[in-house]
């Protein structure tokens, strides 16, 4: 509820922007044709994901995992990595963090292993492995048409070396903090029964068919709405009593309309020329460092959402967006409110009893984040 009334408050200010003329009509207009394709596939993506996770798909895919781990914890955990990155990269962090993230902890917890490097796994890959995609996260949807549109593949050239780094470093850091816990055997368990297979198959069909659609070219929302549509109406069938309300979003919506908003106006008021001033400019390695750095500490300060918007007017080329980038996705690892995945992450380890205090977790992500962010920004020079 906090994230819906926020979310209010910032659009009543943008609002009030309109109405005194300090953002025009004009460029209201021109930010809502912008930004309506990102929160469409925004809603789309979560319904899916939200369906796919009722169905059971990602609780079967734990399992497998388990079953594949062969007893190792570290390959159990190797196999996590690899379901996060992929949830992250073709579902958006937001999967990754909310969905994701009990599953591994459940499955920890079955097999007998301590939850806590599974849950630090999947906070920190949501946002590090979120690079590669346009659809991985909401600020790449925002680059992309910065770009100019490029296909999903063009963008994975200019990011995957970034992208790449920024996997492998936090996965490194997990392994040496965690190894005790994790250089240990476990029973396999049980599988547990599906409660409806027809369902469980289709949906993972559904998701199966979107993958390669959401990297084809077309504009993300088209194939996440129309898979979004095929669940809907299969759960209207199966399970309707799945469909509700709480499905959409809302509450993201309201909190990404009303950002966007403010920081237009904003913009409008000399927002651009200030951080020109603190961004730097130029393409060499150096100043590129800097500009990931600044959107690193604008996504720590004020949620890596706001603080790309704020900086993307003097990211004024594929190598400076890509470090824009870099700073804002691989960097939120420190503050709590660094990305909403975040804190939607930290909810669910609540409610599971799980427990990882803040101050253990802030001084984690400020010994990872700035290594992250500089060898991915390096990577992405070389």
């Amino acid at each position: 509820m906090r994230t819906a009334v926020t979310g209010v408050l910032l659009i009543v200010v943008g609002v009030v922007a309109i109405l005194s003329g300090v953002l025009t009509p004009g460029a209201a207009a021109a930010l809502g044709e912008r930004v309506w394709p990102i929160l469409a596939f925004v809603v789309a993506i979560t319904v899916v994901t939200e369906l796919a996770s009722e169905a059971g798909l990602f609780r079967v895919l734990a399992e497998q995992a388990a079953r594949w781990g062969r007893g190792r914890a570290w390959l159990l955990w190797l196999l996590v990595v690899v379901l996060a990155v992929l949830s992250t990269v073709f579902l958006s962090l937001d999967t990754t963090a909310v969905l994701l993230t009990p599953v591994v902890i459940v499955l920890a917890r079955h097999v007998g292993l301590s939850p806590l490097p599974f849950a630090l796994t999947t906070v920190w890959l949501a946002n590090t492995a979120s690079l590669l995609l346009p659809v991985s996260n909401l600020t790449n949807l925002l680059a992309q048409h910065r770009l100019g549109g490029p296909s999903p593949l063009d963008f994975a050239r200019l990011t995957w070396a970034a992208a790449l780094v920024a996997v492998i470093v936090p996965v490194v850091v997990i392994f040496v903090l965690f190894r005790r816990a994790l250089l240990v055997s476990y029973q396999p368990e049980v599988r547990a029964p599906v409660d409806d297979v027809p369902l469980l198959v289709f949906t993972a069909a559904v998701v199966a068919l979107l993958l390669p659609a959401l990297v084809s070219g077309l504009p993300v929302w088209i194939p996440a709405s129309v898979a979004a549509v095929l669940l809907a109406g299969a759960f209207l069938i199966r399970r309707p009593r799945a469909l509700a309300v709480s499905l959409v979003p809302w509450q993201l919506v309201l909190l990404a309309a009303g950002l966007f908003l403010v920081v237009e106006a904003a913009h409008a008021l000399g927002l651009e020329a200030l951080l020109a001033t603190v961004a730097g400019s130029g393409e060499d390695t150096g100043a590129l460092l800097r500009l990931a750095g600044v959107g690193a500490v604008g996504a720590n300060a004020i949620d890596n959402l706001p603080a790309y918007l704020a900086v993307e007017p003097v990211a004024d080329s594929p190598a400076r967006l890509v470090a824009l980038l870099i700073g804002v996705n691989a960097g939120p690892l420190v503050t709590p409110w660094a990305s909403l995945a975040t804190l939607l992450w930290h909810q669910r380890l609540t409610a599971m009893g799980v427990e990882i205090s803040w101050a253990r977790y802030m001084l984690l992500g400020l010994v990872v984040a700035p290594v992250v962010v500089t060898l991915a920004t390096l990577a992405s020079v070389l």
